[in-house]
């Protein structure tokens, strides 16, 4: 999907021009899978004549390019992303998941259960053999073996075959190279072996291998697909067309790339605002949760300024175009969404780190060997035996493992306290936080509206304030009507009710007019400086009676100011920040215990000082619920939202934690930490594993069938020590 990209006007061209001649697209690319292929795609992306930008999307599997249309083309960039070795296609945006990657997942759960399948039946025959089964006896059970592991084989191994075959084809090395490598030898050997009548065959070793690294490369599949873009989201949120209002009153629907600045739209009720504007004419009451973070709606007017995204809840509203398309506010919130998750995406987990010296190693020392023994005796078949032995025992199982299987047990332990895992590189990253930065309405607060104080006014009036308020679904008036009447006040009839968008509710009881709604439209004054109180207020105004004012507030979590502490106590800046109202805001932070925070903030500001942070060597937990904290959840370095969170905010964030408790915040924080710990304990492992093994190995006093054994041990030892996970944290130790 090809848009034009506003850019700034190159020297001698005019703004127009460019704007033409520069596109921008999403480009899908499923391969993607670490580090390196984010640096080989993008380098393959910019060597094209006229790209201007490339930024890739690890999670999302996706790429996003700027180049100039006089130069290349899409086509050409696809061909130039394939030339280095991925697969690469236009993105749809109709698409949340593509086929691809539901086919990638499919056949990772097939051949894990071929796999196992041909193992377990494998090491059955091969128990016999190790028995002592002789001659022909042996031999049968030799070819049957091969009749179930080799067709085991072809089909299993495909998802290291394809990759270590793209990356020679490319003239470059992964850890799939030695993998392949490995089975392959392994699986001949053992057949050339069988078909000769040798004593030994080596299938088992093959099977096995295999069955443990597709369990090491599922798990870690499962957790990488938890993690899913928030930018199709965001993207579903910006309009297709207005209905444009010309000169004469006359009004036509028109695409948004045909809308510009100064023209005037109308936005009915219930529609999304497809621009940025002022509005001209018309109330209406506005869902800026996309700007504000705050679930009340607010009331709007002739001047009011209205942002592309928000929603339009109760009256029409002719608006007057400032800006449209990729200028608006929700275009820069989606620009920096892109650009906080190309900053997530350049966080290189420790397995990739691992990974980027151990294939070269694994390879040199198994060329060693076979050209060191074959040196030596000059037996190809003694030296071809000895140098398998040497890609299976230094096969990356343990490593492999390392990771994924911590962190299935990590991401268990925390859903059985009430939090999802979405993204097991986000239990890395948060294992490493230095701060918190928290959003009021919803994440701090229960972002409920309660009534909290009121004027004196007799029973017969709060009869007809919940008669007005249960015909309204505004929120204010709904936490209203709810409060009143568990109270046991039972609503008046009230006739005629009228909402009026922007103001309020009007009625007649008992033929006087009654309203309720904001203190303007009451007859009331604002409140001085002083009274003002911490949440929204709605008024009622009777006929021949001065106006009275109810009061509401969003109630803090319960166990908030608990786990404010706790977080200082290990040493965390704590911070707040909201779209609020000062004084809701700083009520808010004296009663959670938070020394610092800023209100009045929108997404931008928000993001804007998450990366300041970032930048100054800070490592920000960002938790959130509202759309507009989304831009801040991605870059922030790790982030969490509650269940209750806006769809893209639930989608941006790492972890979601699913009750209404906020210290399972300090327990996701403190699990982490420890399978960092023991993440590092595996690799150490599996390091002292290749000091140990790797020289015998080379030496020739590990067959394949013990190198086989050998890694099948290291990986169990991998697996039983993240299950240390499950006994309490403090077990464990803190890392920090």
């Amino acid at each position: 999907m090809v848009q034009p990209a506003n850019i700034l006007t190159a020297p001698g061209e005019s703004a127009r021009t460019e704007a033409v001649r520069v596109q921008r697209a999403n480009l899908v690319v499923p391969g993607l899978q670490c580090a390196g292929c984010i640096a080989r795609v993008e380098r393959a992306l910019l060597d094209c004549a006229g790209v201007r930008a490339a930024r890739v999307n690890l999670s999302a599997r996706r790429v996003r390019v700027e180049w100039d249309s006089a130069k290349t083309s899409e086509d050409k960039l696809i061909a130039a992303v394939e030339v280095a070795g991925f697969e690469a296609r236009a993105l749809d945006l109709g698409d949340h998941h593509t086929a691809s990657e539901v086919d990638q997942s499919r056949i990772l759960l097939r051949s894990l259960a071929v796999a196992g399948f041909a193992a377990g039946n494998v090491m059955l025959l091969s128990v016999s053999v190790w028995s002592g089964a002789e001659a022909a006896t042996r031999d049968l059970l030799h070819w049957l073996s091969a009749l179930i592991a080799l067709p085991a084989v072809v089909y299993a191994g495909r998802p290291f075959f394809n990759s270590a075959w793209m990356a020679l084809s490319r003239r470059r090395l992964n850890m799939d190279v030695p993998i392949s490598l490995a089975v392959i030898l392994a699986a001949a050997m053992s057949l050339a072996e069988t078909i000769r009548g040798a004593e030994h065959a080596y299938f088992d070793a093959a099977v096995m291998l295999l069955f443990f690294l597709l369990a090491g490369r599922t798990l870690d599949n499962m957790m990488r697909n938890r993690a899913r873009s928030a930018l199709t989201e965001l993207v579903a949120l910006k309009a297709s067309g207005a209905t444009v209002v010309d000169e004469t009153g006359q009004r036509s629907w028109r695409p948004m790339a045909d809308i510009a600045a100064g023209m005037r739209i109308m936005v009915s009720p219930g529609e999304k605002v497809p621009v940025d504007g002022r509005i001209v004419e018309g109330y209406s009451d506005l869902d800026r949760s996309l700007v504000t973070g705050e679930a009340a709606p607010d009331p709007v007017g002739p001047g009011a300024p209205v942002e592309a995204g928000t929603m339009n809840l109760t009256g029409p509203l002719k608006i007057e175009v400032i800006a449209a398309g990729d200028d608006t506010v929700l275009a820069e919130i989606v620009d920096l969404m892109t650009a906080a998750e190309q900053g997530r995406a350049r966080y290189v987990r420790l397995a990739d780190r691992a990974a980027r010296i151990y294939a070269p190693l694994v390879h040199l020392a198994a060329l060693t060997t076979f050209c060191g023994w074959l040196w030596w005796d000059g037996n190809l078949n003694h030296a071809l035996l000895t140098a398998i032995a040497v890609l299976i025992i230094t096969c990356p199982c343990a490593l492999g493992l390392a990771v994924p299987a911590v962190q299935v047990v990590a991401a268990g332990k925390l859903l059985r306290k009430g939090v999802l895992v979405k993204d097991g590189a986000a239990l890395e990253r948060l294992a490493e936080i230095d701060t918190v930065i928290f959003d009021k309405t919803g994440t701090l607060t229960t972002g409920k509206p309660r009534l909290c104080a009121m004027d004196a006014m007799s029973s017969e009036d709060l009869a007809i304030a919940a008669g007005l308020a249960q015909e309204s679904a505004h929120p204010l008036a709904r936490a209203l009507s709810v409060t009143l009447q568990d109270r046991g006040l039972k609503p008046a009839e009230i006739d005629a009710v009228t909402e009026h968008p922007g103001h309020g509710l009007e009625g007649k009881c008992n033929d006087q007019l009654v309203r309720l709604g904001n203190r303007k439209w009451c007859g009331t004054l604002e409140p001085k400086t002083d009274d003002v109180h911490r949440g929204p207020e709605l008024c009622l105004c009777i006929a021949g009676k001065p106006p009275r004012v109810f009061a509401l507030e969003d109630d803090l979590r319960s166990d908030a100011a608990e786990t404010v502490a706790a977080l200082r106590a290990r040493g965390l800046r704590i911070m707040l920040l909201s779209g609020d109202r000062d004084s809701a805001v700083a009520a808010a932070a004296r009663q959670a215990g938070i020394a610092e925070f800023q209100a009045g903030w929108k997404p931008l500001d928000k993001a804007a000082f998450v990366q300041s942070l970032q930048a100054a060597g800070h490592k920000v937990l960002m938790v959130g619920d509202g759309i507009n904290d989304a831009p801040a959840l991605g870059s922030a370095h790790a982030s969490m939202a509650p269940s209750t969170a806006a769809d893209i905010a639930g989608t941006t964030a790492g972890l979601v934690f699913l009750g209404s408790r906020l210290h399972v915040i300090v327990e996701a924080i403190s699990t982490a930490a420890s399978a960092r710990r023991l993440v590092r304990q595996n690799f150490a492992f599996a390091a002292l594993y290749n000091l140990l093994a790797v020289p015998v190995a080379i030496v020739g006093l590990a067959t394949p069938l013990v190198a086989a054994l050998a890694m099948s041990g290291s990986s169990l030892v991998v697996t039983i020590n993240a299950l240390r996970l499950r006994l309490n944290p403090l077990t464990i130790g803190r890392s920090k």
